[in-house]
């Protein structure tokens, strides 16, 4: 039972790593004739950039246009949002200190850099560009995809300020979200073909080097992972309430945390994070708010795979990841991709995209790193979902700062 259980979680994981496997293996055994499968692989890629527009926009909108009680959210969500973002920047800046260590792509440098980034702008008008456009029709192009963002969450809140007259249009917009999620499934239906396609014109143009690079990967994040949920969430356990503390969460973060491993997803989780925040000691009102908010939000694991993400594309596409303005740049992306791209449908996705479109990698970008998503996505989803109940211990330590959570026997 537990087998078929694992095979029907995972089969479509499954099948997706199968078809990348045999099209790796074509593409090493049969070189540069596998140029002929390219098309097929960017037949996928046309369809996944043309739905991510509209998907983000109705994700994001129908999001916030459905929300309830934000009243109530007051001082816990401020500090919920405070704890996620340090979290989420302690992260980043650990898997940036790592990768500068030990290079995930081993400074191989595969792909020519063809793409145009502005250098003439200042800082004011790079920023202005970014956030906003002064066209509506420019909201279209997923090279404006923060401007897009921006956009849907204020038409989600001026939805809700509507009230009674818009009500048809948040509907609207919640059957928007549902239809656009059902189109990406359908588009991936075709995605074990135009995966396998893109590896194999991959391998046959670069060989072994590329294998190593994942390897490589694989290599650096999951030890990385693994020692910020052991180190990282005891030390943020033992400052939220002491031994005690600490000792609780251990005793109680192994399920939901072996849930998220073993499903893949931190909702799936959420029903034994709840229990055991619960049994911890975090009160009601601090679990149930930050605990299915971090569920689609807090993504420390998230942030420790798109730092990696964006060393390898830098290393593939000849650009040198150093500097503190380089650095801060990827923090930044990274939080964005964990923080607001992980709370919507096929948010891992639009988190790739993110990073290609806000560096100006190019297309072939997309499939290097969707693959390596799929490798990390494990630890990284445990660490995510296990980082929620930590941090609504952290909440409920500033809310109550001489009063410690009392755990549950």
């Amino acid at each position: 039972m537990k087998i078929k259980a694992f095979l029907k979680q995972w089969r479509f994981t499954l099948i997706l790593l199968g078809s990348v496997i045999m099209g790796a293996g074509l593409g090493f055994f049969a070189g540069p004739k596998t140029v002929v499968l390219k098309p097929f692989g960017d037949i996928l890629l046309n369809l996944l950039y043309t739905a991510v527009v509209p998907l983000i926009f109705f994700s994001i909108s129908s999001a916030v246009a459905s929300g309830s009680s934000l009243k109530r959210l007051g001082r816990i969500t401020g500090l919920m949002l405070l704890v996620f973002v340090i979290t989420g920047i302690i992260s980043a800046m650990l898997m940036i200190f790592c990768v500068k260590i030990f290079d995930p792509a081993g400074g191989l440098t595969l792909l020519n850099d063809t793409s145009s980034m502005p250098q003439d702008e200042n800082l004011a008008e790079k920023i202005v560009t970014t956030l906003t456009v002064n066209e509506f029709s420019d909201l279209l192009s997923r090279k404006n995809i923060l401007a897009l963002i921006i956009f849907s969450l204020l038409t989600g809140l001026a939805s809700q300020a509507a009230g009674e007259k818009g009500r048809r249009f948040r509907e609207f917009l919640i059957s928007g979200s549902s239809v656009m999620g059902h189109l990406i499934r359908l588009i991936m239906l075709y995605a074990p073909i135009g995966l396998g396609a893109y590896f194999a014109y991959l391998m046959g143009q670069f060989g072994a080097e590329l294998a190593e690079g994942y390897f490589r990967v694989i290599v650096l994040y999951y030890p990385v992972s693994l020692l910020y949920f052991a180190v990282g969430f005891s030390i943020y356990a033992f400052f939220a309430a002491g031994k005690s503390g600490l000792k609780q969460f251990w005793t109680h973060i192994p399920t939901p945390a072996l849930t998220a491993f073993g499903t893949g997803s931190s909702l799936a989780a959420l029903p034994a994070n709840m229990t055991a925040a619960e049994r911890i000691g975090v009160p009601e009102d601090v679990r149930e708010i930050v605990l299915p908010l971090g569920a689609t939000i807090h993504m420390d694991g998230t942030c420790l795979a798109g730092i990696v993400k964006i060393a390898v594309l830098f290393s593939l596409f000849g650009r040198d990841f150093s500097g503190i303005g380089t650095f801060a740049g990827a923090i930044g992306v990274s939080l964005l991709c964990g923080v607001v791209m992980s709370g919507i449908t096929g948010g891992g996705f639009l988190g790739e995209v993110l990073i290609v479109s806000l560096y100006g990698f190019g297309p072939e970008a997309l499939p290097i790193i969707a693959m390596l998503g799929m490798l990390v996505d494990p630890p990284a989803t445990m660490v995510n979902a296990s980082g929620d109940t930590v941090a609504a211990m952290m909440v409920n330590k500033f809310l109550e700062q001489k009063k410690a959570p009392s755990p549950i026997s």
